[in-house]
């Protein structure tokens, strides 16, 4: 029994001892590597960990000394138990949060993935469907509306999550049209006529903005190139340009700064806790998607975007603060500009005030050309 008793209470102390070596160790690397730009600490949700540990190691050194073999065994399984249980909760809420009722888990995604119920033609646009291939297996679905005339260049329109094409770009199309721009409307993966059931929020979109522009390229649609993204669509641009793309100018309506503030924000409109859940949450999606979500920050990816960019905002936007979207501004390192728009939220900007989203558009774009 004794024996026994002496091996419970060593397993705690180790544990402990793991817990705390893993904070110390955490804390020294950083004071190291943080000065020398080798590591950036927001790509990591630092406090939640260090308080992990450091409750982890209370806990067990707690358990080592005062508890008997029987309280510790109950007290373990339970904490296992719940351990295991959030981890599940998170696991299947970012599987359902990323994933289609089409996938293969229907049972897990509930929202249906989001088809396009509307043809530009029914705005009177003349539309061809473009279907940009990106293996045997995946492609995207895009449509390329002409402007008749000289056009004054192309632009590349990318929806935000949950949407697609027909939804959320079709009036903003139409007005580009009518500025004298060709458009390439397009569905990420995941969305209306595009290959695949789910969305990584901006991550793997960056590689569909990056293919899409490529197929611009290779149909020769005029010059110059403009990238327009709404809410996550407006993420993926900016980490397709840090990745290196390259287009003319960038308008991005609506944009978040960091992915975990994001996630945060609709957890907590849902009433759901926060601390601990999010990060769970974020690293469940990562692991589904692979993809590093705590390293999703728009507002660093704006470091390395020197292209003309328009950052579109509403006043009242209730999931991404317009301290946050100064974050994002102040980090562009090319031309820019801030347009908000007052009395209004998280809403298509077009479809709250089309006068002044098209002028302070049609300016810009302007401004960009000397015309």
């Amino acid at each position: 029994m004794i024996r026994s008793r002496s091996r419970t209470r060593l397993v705690f102390l180790q544990i402990g001892f793991v817990a705390w070596g893993a904070l110390a160790l955490g804390a020294i690397g950083l004071f190291f590597l943080q000065p020398q730009s080798q590591f950036a600490a927001s790509q990591l949700p630092l406090i939640t960990l260090a308080l992990w540990l450091a409750g982890i190691g209370c806990v067990a050194f707690i358990l080592a000394g005062l508890l008997t073999q029987k309280s510790r065994i109950y007290i373990l399984f339970f904490v296992g138990v719940l351990v295991l249980l959030l981890n599940g909760l998170a696991f299947f809420g970012a599987y359902t949060l990323t994933h289609f009722n089409d996938s293969i888990l229907p049972g897990l995604a509930f929202a249906p993935k989001p088809e396009n119920a509307r043809q530009p033609s029914e705005f009177g646009l003349d539309y061809a469907t473009e279907r940009i291939a990106i293996n045997e297996d995946e492609w995207l679905e895009a449509w390329r509306i002409p402007y008749y005339g000289e056009a004054k260049g192309t632009v590349l329109l990318f929806p935000g999550n949950g949407g697609n094409k027909a939804h959320q770009l079709m009036l903003s199309a139409s007005v580009f049209n009518q500025l004298g721009y060709h458009t390439l409307m397009v569905d990420f993966r995941g969305q209306g006529g595009s290959s695949g059931n789910s969305a990584t929020l901006g991550l793997r979109e960056s590689k569909d903005v990056g293919y899409a522009m490529a197929h611009a390229e290779t149909i020769d649609l005029p010059k110059p190139y403009v990238v327009y993204g709404v809410s996550a669509g407006s993420a993926a641009i900016l980490k397709a340009i840090a990745n290196g793309l390259e287009p003319d100018a960038a308008i991005l309506e609506m944009p978040f700064a960091y992915f975990m503030n994001a996630v945060k924000t609709r957890m907590k409109a849902q009433d759901f806790p926060t601390t601990g859940l999010a990060e769970l949450l974020v690293f469940w999606g990562s692991v589904q998607h692979g993809y590093n979500g705590f390293a999703h920050n728009p507002a660093r990816y704006a470091k390395s975007v020197t292209v003309p960019t328009l950052i579109l905002h509403g006043e009242k936007d209730r999931w991404t603060s317009l301290e946050e979207v100064k974050a994002i501004y102040d980090n562009l390192q090319g031309d820019k500009e801030l347009a908000v728009f007052p009395n209004t939220g998280h809403s298509l900007l077009v479809t709250v005030d089309q006068p002044r989203w098209t002028k302070t558009i049609g300016d810009f774009l302007n401004n960009q050309w000397n015309v």
